[in-house]
């Protein structure tokens, strides 16, 4: 029998908005993040993310009032980034109502803040979100919503935060972000051959036969969408449906 995948709706915000771009470039704005995440509970989603892609930028995570007013209607476990740095930031964010916290730049600049959270919090409440986009021939690290680079390689890190006490990670592909291209099998191999903590993967999800390799290659646990959903090319049935299919395990 195979896993168990959750379906994540990916939302990302900008100030009270939600936005899409491609390549997490040209960003757009689309609506109300609330009404985005009410009508995919509705659909029978398994999680939602919701990811502050200014937060960095402008030294402020808008998120507080966008998860108080989604718990109202939304009861699945809900998991928020952009801007946390602090143990303070992180009590914040759960204090608000989400389930589980996102670290991208904190993490990268301070690993240590990994182990803080994960001996005083508990790494249950804790996803370390990765960029990652090919250069040359080897996939590399990035931060600040794909904006700035890092000299450090996708298998070094993480091999890194799995060390540190990392509860989950999601990796994001820079280069097929907003695509719905298609998730890279080559990414989805290192993946599978390197990580061995709970994987959710994101960046160009569409086509029911990419997703369907990549979840065998790579041997994630969830899969995050969002201009898919976003601009109804596909619904979480749909998804599901064909996951059941291939004898994965889906909630229903």
């Amino acid at each position: 029998m195979k896993k168990n995948i959750r379906i994540i709706a990916r939302l990302d915000i900008k100030n009270q908005y939600l936005i899409k771009g491609i390549n997490l470039e040209g960003l757009r704005k689309l609506g109300d993040p609330n009404e985005f995440a009410k009508n995919y509970y509705e659909q029978n989603i398994d999680e939602i993310l919701y990811l502050d892609n200014v937060a960095s930028l402008y030294g402020k995570n808008t998120a507080y009032n966008i998860i108080e007013k989604t718990i109202e209607n939304t009861f699945i476990p809900i998991t928020v980034g952009g801007r946390i740095r602090t143990i303070a930031d992180v009590k914040k964010i759960l204090n608000a109502g989400a389930d589980k916290i996102a670290l991208n730049s904190a993490a990268i600049k301070n690993p240590n803040i990994i182990k803080k959270i994960s001996n005083e919090i508990g790494n249950q409440s804790l996803v370390i979100s990765i960029e990652t986009k090919k250069i040359k021939d080897e996939y590399f690290i990035f931060y600040n919503n794909g904006r700035e680079v890092t000299n450090i390689k996708l298998i070094e890190w993480l091999s890194k935060i799995q060390k540190y006490g990392a509860g989950e990670i999601l990796v994001t592909c820079i280069d097929t972000d907003g695509t719905m291209k298609g998730f890279p099998i080559d990414l989805s191999i290192i993946l599978g051959n390197y990580c061995d903590l709970p994987l959710i993967l994101s960046g160009g999800f569409y086509d029911n036969k990419n997703l369907h390799e990549v979840l065998k290659i790579s041997k994630a646990d969830g899969v995050a969408i969002g201009s898919a959903l976003h601009f109804k090319k596909t619904s979480v049935l749909k998804i599901k449906q064909f996951l059941k299919s291939k004898k994965f395990e889906v909630r229903l």
